[in-house]
């Protein structure tokens, strides 16, 4: 099926499963908790329903913190080791979590849960590039990515069966589970593929070197930044998601059906995506997008506003479907724009620009998550201003480009 740059006892298609099962621990990790925030609080002893939500942020801290380590650090031990403590440490945060008995001890598990589950978020990539090359890596990574958009769609889903028929506790052992399976089948079945004359000492010059070099770079930084605004305003919607559609709209055991709808118009996007760059380019796309994102808002917030933030639900729907739709255009080709001036950086480059943007996101997201007051108002005026700062800041981004004929072309 593809040709192997390195021999491999392990088969493609069990590869690619293998693959998909450790980045879906990220996915699995954040939606799967969406149904249960509203109990957790409750058993917690949480007196501010919006403080429920830092369950979900906080794992986005970890990965923040963590993403930036665990490039250099496989690059430095090899992919399976890396591999190894990141999951070890996940899964130490989800024995905190499991026993947690106030919201201080299940938020810490939280962050170590981010901070572990960085690991394969960071290193899979690599050890796909070490596998594959060219077109055979492309087409591998987008099977990847095919399973792994199923885990946000199915997740809340699980996520509600658990507590329907157990405790909230379960699903940190579901949690376990997986990450034990991950460990051992990866410690069985793949091979390490980053030999040792091809390993590079870890160095925190090395890092802070690309950090200075992306915050010089217009192109890398402004893109970054674009990124950490739309990453913000997924992580609001994600956080105050159950809040809104369980409670005010009282939707309750039928929330998981609806995060799919909107989980599945991001993969169409993405799919879609990927048919339509070739012709129109990572700049086109992801500007458009931001644009129709913004004008959707504004547009939206007239009703909004008519019906006090409590406009109906199917028009709420298919606002965020729309929304959604338009976030798949951005995310993966903005995050290619801000790597294109890195390509001799590329590894630690990719590495500090996803933990630049996911850093930027929490703040972002927490603030307009806390600002839920019963209505939509503020997550819509979050999302209005998060996407204008997206699109100032790419006009800032491209003006030189613009200025000089042909520098803004893409190759």
């Amino acid at each position: 099926m593809f040709r192997h740059t390195k021999p491999t006892v392990i088969g493609d298609n069990e590869f690619i499963a293998l693959m998909a099962l450790l980045m879906s621990l990220v996915a699995l990790a954040i939606d799967t908790m969406l149904p249960a925030l509203a109990v957790i609080g409750e058993d917690l002893g949480v007196s501010n329903a919006n403080h429920n939500q830092l369950v979900i942020s906080v794992i986005f801290l970890g990965l923040a913190f963590g993403q930036i380590l665990y490039g250099p650090l496989s690059d430095s031990i090899g992919r399976k080791p890396a591999i190894y403590i990141g999951t070890g440490i996940f899964m130490l945060g989800c024995i905190m979590s499991l026993f947690s008995t106030n919201i201080t001890i299940m938020l810490l598990g939280r962050l170590l849960q981010g901070l572990g589950i960085a690991s394969p978020r960071s290193v899979i990539v690599a050890l796909v590039r070490d596998k594959y090359e060219g077109r055979e890596m492309a087409k591998v990574m987008s099977f990847i990515f095919t399973l792994f958009i199923l885990a946000p769609v199915v997740a809340p889903a699980l996520g509600q069966l658990i507590i329907s028929f157990s405790h909230w506790r379960a699903i940190f052992t579901l949690f376990l589970l997986l990450a034990a399976i991950a460990m051992i089948w990866l410690a069985l079945r793949q091979p390490e593929t980053l030999v040792a004359e091809n390993r590079i000492p870890f160095s925190l010059s090395r890092i802070l070197s690309a950090v200075k070099e992306i915050c010089l770079n217009r192109i890398a930084f402004g893109y970054t930044l674009v990124s950490g605004f739309v990453s913000g305003m997924f992580l609001a919607f994600l956080s105050s998601s159950p809040q809104i559609l369980q409670e005010q709209y009282q939707l309750g055991v039928k929330f998981p059906l609806y995060f799919a709808i909107l989980s599945l118009a991001v993969g169409f996007a993405t799919f879609a995506n990927g048919k339509l760059v070739m012709r129109f380019g990572m700049r086109l796309l992801s500007h458009w997008a931001i644009y129709a994102y913004f004008i959707l808002s504004l547009l939206y917030l007239y009703p909004a506003l008519s019906y006090d933030g409590h406009p109906p639900l199917w028009t709420y729907i298919t606002y965020l479907l729309l929304c959604f739709f338009s976030i798949g255009f951005v995310f993966g080709n903005v995050n290619a724009l801000a790597m294109q001036p890195l390509g001799h950086i590329a590894g630690v480059g990719a590495a500090v620009t996803g933990s630049l943007a996911t850093l930027m996101s929490v703040p972002i997201g927490i603030y307009i998550g806390h600002s839920y007051n019963g209505s939509i108002l503020p997550l819509l005026w979050g999302f209005i201003i998060c996407s204008f700062a997206c699109i100032v800041i790419g006009i800032w981004t491209e003006r030189p480009a613009l200025i000089v004929k042909g520098e803004n072309s893409e190759t």
